[in-house]
């Protein structure tokens, strides 16, 4: 059946489990776990919908390519005349 473990060995097993733990321990832990997989569930039902919710509302950036050829921005050079500035 399961690798060579039969149905009888199984029951065994858990009237062992039963004894040690006790019915009520044993309660408490699945109602646990099963308020743990119900919240994993539930939060990521909630990021797939902000998700959706992130990329339907906002629009997309544009770019235009309007402007004049020659006009650049050089944030390095800028950044080394403040330094040269500081220093002084």
């Amino acid at each position: 059946m399961l690798g060579g473990i039969s149905i009888w060995q199984l029951l065994i097993v858990l009237g062992i489990i039963i004894l040690v733990f006790g019915t009520k321990k044993l309660r408490n832990v699945g109602g646990d776990l099963g308020g743990a997989v119900k919240g994993f569930k539930k939060a990521m039902h909630e990021d797939d919908k902000d998700k959706d919710k992130d990329a339907s509302d906002e629009p997309q950036a544009k770019v235009s390519h309007e402007e004049e050829a020659g006009h650049t921005y050089d944030v390095q050079a800028e950044q080394k005349a403040e330094d040269q500035e500081e220093r002084k």
